[in-house]
């Protein structure tokens, strides 16, 4: 059994119990930029709740009143507030644009270390070496439903080809939802049994009442150490084969791909942008260019861009400056978004947006919300939505089966799709 496993789903099973819980778990992947390997923030005593408009402002106020540890999420449809867009899709779920809680308990654990800040942190162990951990429930099976038939979603793949034909846009990431209306669903028991079956680096339970994020995410958005800015997008995906030697035939298939390398170096050109908004002038460089990585299911084609962050400008203006991440546009950036509005039957909310933390030193790591259940518990809504990047090369049937592969784990735990 894993170190601290039981520790680990104790402390979640209580945490689950208060209104606000952030768990940010990495399952064991070794990362040059990780601080610690689990991090559990219980109970709000202070939060902050805003739709676009002037939410990264009160973010930047609340930062200000809570210097500590602050945890929370940015939905994608931030971008209205960043740039001159919108938003009409249909939006079923109805969480906050953004939320930010400052902890009343937080557990960080790194190695064999357990470090408990609170103002009660013996009692808060000892509550927890309490629990009694509850078995899984038996959860019926969910079929979660398409927005978009095959057929449907390979027309819509078209319309988008024929604007980078016309050079309106060179690449976008083209998302679908799955979802299942009244759908009754034990949170905790399908986030331990995905994160069983497809455990990630940047794996989140996070809760704000009876809203829930279960979340599987391989991706690093951005993080900050000290003065260096990290984003790490993916682009590029390859099924693995459970045969070793076939397995690294597919690996070395993706690495010498033209349209996964195309993909890759587009939204790296993009990230390298973003980042000389927020950047010392001629610090941005490519650290890890088309690094493969493997996870569950799937083999991913990973970059990394760095840069150093310019004297005066805040944690929260940095986030704002690459807000959303490239991999989930496209480019040219604003034009992606504009388009996507058109073709996507949904709106994203916080999937393509992030989660993470900012800590007492103001350094931060937040994660791309792909691979992702969406739950309001209120309505019984449950989402799904997956995404690929669609390029002039891109062929819409292959496209489809991408989405479906980032769906099997999801899928695998709730039991189908229509």
């Amino acid at each position: 059994m894993p170190r601290h496993s039981i520790f680990k789903q104790k402390a979640l099973q209580w945490a689950t119990t208060f209104d606000a819980v952030c768990y940010l778990d990495s399952n064991g992947f070794n990362d040059p930029y990780s601080k610690f390997d689990t991090l559990i923030a219980i109970g709000a005593k202070a939060w902050v709740a805003a739709p676009a408009g002037n939410a990264f402002d009160e973010l930047e106020a609340f930062r200000g009143l809570n210097p500590g540890w602050i945890t929370g999420f940015l939905a994608y449809d931030l971008k209205n507030e960043i740039e001159r867009l919108s938003s009409a899709n249909p939006d079923e779920l109805h969480f906050p644009d953004l939320y930010f809680f400052a902890p009343l308990h937080l557990i960080i654990i790194t190695g064999d270390k357990v470090e408990i800040i609170s103002d009660t942190p013996q009692q808060v162990l000892d509550i927890i070496d309490q629990q009694q951990l509850t078995a899984n429930s038996l959860q019926q099976a969910i079929s979660l439903q398409p927005r978009f038939s095959k057929q449907e979603y390979i027309d819509a793949v078209t319309g988008i080809q024929d604007h980078i034909n016309r050079g309106d846009i060179y690449v976008t990431n083209f998302c679908q939802e799955f979802f299942a209306e009244q759908a009754h669903i034990n949170p905790l028991d399908i986030f331990t049994q995905l994160n069983q079956v497809s455990p990630n680096p940047f794996s989140t339970f996070f809760k704000w009442r009876d809203n829930y994020i279960l979340g599987a995410s391989p991706e690093r958005f951005l993080a900050k150490r000290g003065n260096k800015l990290i984003s790490q997008p993916i682009k590029g995906t390859a099924k693995r084969n459970p045969d070793m030697e076939a397995d690294e035939l597919v690996k070395q298939q993706l690495r010498n791909h033209p349209k996964e390398l195309q993909e890759n170096v587009m939204v790296v050109d993009l990230v390298r942008n973003d980042l000389t908004r927020s950047a010392k002038q001629g610090t941005v460089k490519t650290e890890d260019l088309f690094g493969i990585y493997s996870f569950q299911y799937v083999h991913q084609m990973i970059s990394t861009v760095v840069c150093e962050l310019q004297d005066g400008l805040s944690a929260i203006q940095a986030i704002k400056n690459t807000f959303p991440m490239g991999s989930m546009t496209g480019a040219p950036k604003i034009s992606s978004m504009q388009l996507m509005e058109q073709y996507e039957r949904s709106k994203r909310g916080v999937y393509s947006g992030a989660i993470g933390y900012l800590s007492p030193d103001n350094d931060f790591d937040f994660n791309v919300v792909i691979r992702s259940l969406l739950y309001n518990a209120a309505n019984k809504y449950l989402s799904f939505h997956a995404g690929s990047a669609i390029t002039y090369h891109a062929n819409a049937e292959q496209e489809y089966e991408e989405c479906l592969l980032k769906a099997l784990a999801v899928v695998e735990v709730l039991g189908g799709l229509k």
